[in-house]
């Protein structure tokens, strides 16, 4: 504020200043033009000039420097030196000092030719524009201080109305804590950007809500789903320590010990996989591999289990297919949708397995002829430890992380994944990746 009355202050000074002398010149060049025609009709040199004494002055030179007319008191002393007569042509404005008896005065003094080769000088005083302009001075370094200490109290008072809301919503999200999840900053009813602002904040808490909610969750499952496998390995272990065991229940309850143990090491490689994804991508190792073989290869793994369960597996995959990807994360989502489909399809049924590459995007299909997905399932598939038949025993169901490990090879690689019910019956997850 300091700075642009100021620069304010100076433009009004110098815009003032030059408006004054404008009009000054002006009216020397009025009574110039004047004096000039009262001159070339032969009128009387200093005889009745149409002056006003306290406006206005003139003199006539010759070219000698003599004064050969002038109004009263400026007969005598030319008010132009003579060695600046030559300089003379056309108008020419000029400042000067003219001595008084209350000191020098200011004066503007305009000078032309006549037509008999002397030289007309017109002036006035310049006393009461430099008196108007000292009155600025004045009001300006009086007043100008006095607006910037209003200006400051009005800024810091509005600036202060502004930001109380902002403060308000600072206080109430500081008040955000993890035990009140739920609670909502109070939304201004000014439309204005401030109301956008808290209306942006209540969406990143109901994010964050979400985000610690799934989190708790995962816990809870993973707790859970952890707390299982080792009760069961306890119980074992301990029925093994028990005396008068024959070598039969020993062996038995070691090899119910090591399956045990094996579920335990399938689930936490399983968390490990989710830990390991950041910002929602899965660190991958890209390599130039030939899909088909990846392809073919899993499947062919899984061949003695889909005999031993009465299920055909069948595949259809396109030769010479080959991509930039991460082949063991690609065995691991196909592996783990071959595992589903087979542990939901009955006996004597099928599970296929597709691969092709359509519109530049490589696709891997795996349908069965199970029950399908529950309609209720499928907005929640891809989510860890989430199933579509709670009742499940979970020896036979799994832990519920296979489509979320699924979700997060393919958006790894770029691509994505879903999951649909087919119109003849069974289920069906494509994964997609770009080629």
């Amino acid at each position: 504020m300091s700075a642009v009355l100021v620069a304010l202050g100076v433009f009004l000074y110098v815009r003032l200043e030059a408006d004054l002398l404008e009009a000054v010149d002006d009216g020397l060049r009025t009574r110039a033009d004047i004096l000039l025609v009262d001159l070339n009709d032969g009128a009387a040199l200093g005889a009745d000039w149409p002056l006003e004494p306290d406006e206005a002055f003139a003199q006539v030179i010759a070219p000698n420097g003599g004064v050969l007319a002038g109004t009263a008191g400026f007969e005598d002393e030319p008010l132009i030196r003579p060695d600046a007569l030559a300089l003379q042509a056309g108008f020419h404005y000029s400042e000067a000092q003219i001595p008084s008896g209350e000191g020098p005065i200011p004066v503007r003094l305009l000078a032309t030719p006549t037509a008999d080769h002397n030289l007309l000088v017109v002036g006035t005083s310049l006393e009461d524009q430099r008196d108007v302009l000292a009155r600025l001075q004045t009001l300006l370094a009086v007043g100008g201080p006095v607006a910037i200490g209003l200006a400051s109290v009005v800024g810091w008072l509005v600036a202060g109305a502004a930001l109380r809301p902002v403060e308000r919503l600072r206080v109430e999200a500081e008040a955000v804590s993890g035990s009140e999840l739920g609670r909502r900053l109070v939304v201004p009813a000014t439309g204005d950007e401030l109301a956008r602002l808290a209306h942006s904040l209540n969406r990143m808490l109901a994010r964050l809500e979400e985000a610690m909610t799934r989190e708790r969750r995962l816990v809870g499952d993973a707790s859970h789903e952890l707390r299982t496998p080792l009760a069961n390995l306890k119980a074992e272990l301990d029925l093994a320590l028990r005396k008068a065991r024959s070598a039969e229940e020993l062996t038995a309850a070691l090899r119910s010990a090591a399956d045990e143990t094996d579920r335990l090491t399938r689930l936490s490689e399983d968390l490990l996989v989710l830990a390991r994804t950041e910002q929602g991508r899965l660190p991958v190792r890209r390599e130039y591999h030939d899909l088909s073989q990846v392809l073919q290869e899993t499947v062919a793994s899984f061949g003695g289990r889909a005999a031993g369960l009465g299920v055909a597996l069948e595949a259809s995959v396109q030769d010479g297919l080959h991509a930039n990807v991460d082949g063991a994360r690609i065995r691991q989502a196909v592996g783990n949708l071959i595992d589903n489909s087979l542990r939901h399809t009955p006996t004597s049924g099928r599970v296929t397995v597709d691969l092709a590459n359509r519109d530049g995007m490589v696709t891997i299909g795996v349908a069965d002829t199970g029950d399908g997905f529950p309609p209720s399932f499928l907005g929640r598939a891809f989510e860890p430890f989430s199933r579509s038949d709670k009742a499940r025993a979970r020896p036979d169901g799994g832990a519920g992380l296979g489509l979320a490990i699924v979700q997060a090879v393919a958006e790894a690689h770029g691509g994505w994944v879903e999951a649909t019910n087919r119109p003849e019956g069974g289920a069906l997850v494509v994964l997609r990746i770009p080629a």
